[in-house]
């Protein structure tokens, strides 16, 4: 199993790179999104990536963070879900958008991709709905991946490139919209919320603002938690 590449970029494509790795070339796919934030042809890269095997097809499938991947890994779970379609979603979501759809049920947010019908959209949300809350809580523990000078310390040098000495990369702590949510919902289970309505008020919370820091969100969604009168 390749589960991720550190290499650099040899062409791009539509919907897909190749990664030069010490001379072997990988053709990863990924989606609209991550494609657009790779860098140019010959500058370092790092994906995380998952091997799709079929009797007649060998696929790789790039993503730029764990919480990506592991959507792509859910979403192809769905009976009728396939990586192209999963690469639509994200596409059309990003990840944490994803995990805001799915945790809040918006299976109309979900039918906004390219190729997903109404009731397919509707079978992701009810069989996804669960699994959201894990996919948050992914966002405060995981680290970034290395770039700049690290990532260009573990590639090897074009041969008109300086050699650059290997030095260890310090990890960085997460940051963002995944890690603020991922710690309002940390807090909120820990007040005795059960995962899937502290979830449905994070996202809700981080739609309707989504620079809010983790204080904010836990404040907000305590609000739309608390009971109505």
């Amino acid at each position: 199993m390749i589960g991720k590449l550190t290499g650099r970029v040899e062409y791009r494509a539509p919907d897909h790179v190749m990664i030069d790795v010490r001379g072997v070339g990988y053709i990863v796919y990924c989606s609209d999104r991550t494609l657009a934030s790779l860098p140019s042809v010959g500058e370092a890269v790092q994906l995380y990536t998952e091997l799709l095997v079929r009797e007649d097809l060998m696929q790789l499938f790039g993503f730029t963070s764990l919480v990506e991947k592991e959507w792509h890994r859910l979403l192809t779970s769905v009976q009728g879900v396939g990586a192209k379609v999963s690469l639509a979603i994200l596409s059309a979501l990003g990840p944490e958008g994803v995990s805001r759809a799915i945790a809040l049920g918006d299976w109309a947010a979900v039918k906004a991709a390219k190729g997903v019908g109404p009731k397919t959209a509707q079978r992701i949300v009810l069989d996804l709905k669960d699994k959201a809350p894990s996919v948050m809580a992914m966002g405060g523990t995981i680290t970034e991946a290395l770039e700049g000078p690290d990532l260009e310390a573990v590639v090897e040098p074009t041969s008109d490139a300086p050699v650059k000495p290997a030095r260890k990369a310090a990890p960085k702590a997460p940051t963002g919209a995944a890690a603020a949510s991922a710690g309002a919902l940390s807090a909120l289970g820990n007040l005795g919320y059960s995962p899937s309505d502290a979830a449905g008020a994070v996202a809700e919370a981080a739609a309707d603002n989504p620079e809010a820091g983790e204080a904010e969100l836990i404040r907000a969604a305590l609000r739309l938690l608390a009971p109505k009168d």
